[in-house]
């Protein structure tokens, strides 16, 4: 009660949700396609030499993700009949075009990511946030030709000034507040909360806990089993969160395959993108 961006709604006392096709869970992946600028400390995975410059052990690392393991991911979700759900800095639009190309020859939705991973959005005035969420959302649509609908901050970050400055673009939802296995209304007009994750996220995952690639199989079909349990009477939402990166080195990508197959393989699944999600609750959900 205390947040006065969302009100407490408890799951038990909701009107059900119906997706397209009468469907039980709406699935997505959402895929971090991020920039990070060289010579600067950001995701790591060794701390010990983040702050060296030149740093290749961890920029290498990075890298990687744009280079090789997104197109090996894309080859995956293609298989599967998945459109991604891309987390995008705006800075991929100019540094890595052949990404957009192919997300945009795929109708891949483009949600806004900030403008690069090795910089948080806090410390700004209003007006400073405001001209440089602007400069985010024109860069994407001229890139992608087509304007976000949705926004995740990079490292989930916002300001308490976010979401409106968002809606005043035109965005109608964010991903920031993993809180919930159906999407809500925030207290700002036009706005809503969709279920993102943070916990069946390959970074932390694998990074973070250390598990191997059969463990995080199990791990994502025991999240799929029971929210298709859950949803029996209402429907439910389930986000993969993936980092090419990480989900794209070689020894894991069968891995994610696997995971691919046994959600699509089951009726009742929406494989679907969080900006329809978005939508589909918006235009029903009253």
């Amino acid at each position: 009660m205390e947040n006065a961006l969302y009100t407490y709604d408890p799951i038990i006392d909701r009107k059900p949700i119906h997706w397209p096709g009468d469907a039980r869970v709406a699935f997505y992946v959402g895929l971090n396609v991020e920039h990070f600028l060289f010579g600067r400390p950001s995701t790591s995975l060794n701390g010990a030499t983040s702050a060296l410059v030149p740093d290749p052990l961890n920029h290498g690392w990075r890298d990687y993700g744009t280079r090789v393991g997104f197109w090996r991911v894309m080859e995956c979700l293609d298989r599967h009949g998945v459109r991604a759900s891309v987390l995008l800095n705006s800075s991929v639009c100019d540094h890595y075009p052949q990404i957009i190309q192919a997300g945009t020859a795929r109708d891949w939705a483009w949600v806004a990511h900030g403008r690069t991973n090795s910089v948080l959005p806090s410390g700004m005035s209003e007006d400073e946030e405001r001209a440089e969420l602007a400069a985010m959302v024109a860069t994407i649509e001229k890139a992608t030709g087509r304007r976000p609908q949705g926004w995740m901050g990079p490292a989930l970050n916002e300001t308490p000034r976010t979401p409106a400055l968002l809606a005043e673009l035109g965005l109608s939802y964010v991903l920031d507040w993993t809180c919930d296995d159906q999407p809500f209304r925030l207290n700002v007009p036009g706005m809503l909360s969709v279920p993102y994750t943070v916990e069946v996220n390959d970074l932390g995952l694998f990074t973070t806990y250390g598990m191997a690639g059969p463990d995080f199989l199990q791990l994502v079909k025991d999240q799929f089993d029971q929210l298709y349990a859950d949803s029996a009477t209402s429907g439910r939402v389930m986000a993969l969160a993936l980092h090419p990166f990480v989900i794209g080195q070689a020894f894991r990508a069968k891995y994610l395959d696997q995971a691919l197959a046994y959600i699509a393989g089951h009726p009742g699944v929406w494989l679907t993108t969080s900006d329809d999600i978005a939508a589909h609750y918006a235009n029903t959900m009253t």
